[in-house]
């Protein structure tokens, strides 16, 4: 009986290890999937700011070209 205590040990040593990894497997899953979602919030924001930035530039671009279009012609 005591040797199938001593053969049973490193099956429970493996277990244990086992289970260890696996919770950090876990922990770090979830960690990288809140990091993910985090990413992709971060990244919509920025595109929303992009698409207003653009729209800002052109509108400038618009307002630019109708001053010059405003101003006289030179004669040189």
């Amino acid at each position: 009986m005591q040797n199938e205590d001593r053969d049973a040990m490193p099956l429970d040593t493996d277990l244990a290890a086992l289970e260890r990894k696996l919770a950090s497997l876990i922990a770090h899953t979830r960690a990288l999937r809140a990091a993910n979602d985090a990413l992709r919030r971060d990244l919509v924001a920025a595109q929303q700011r992009n698409r207003a930035l653009g729209e800002r530039v052109l509108e400038a671009g618009q307002r630019v070209d109708a001053l010059l279009a405003r101003l006289p012609e030179s004669t040189s």
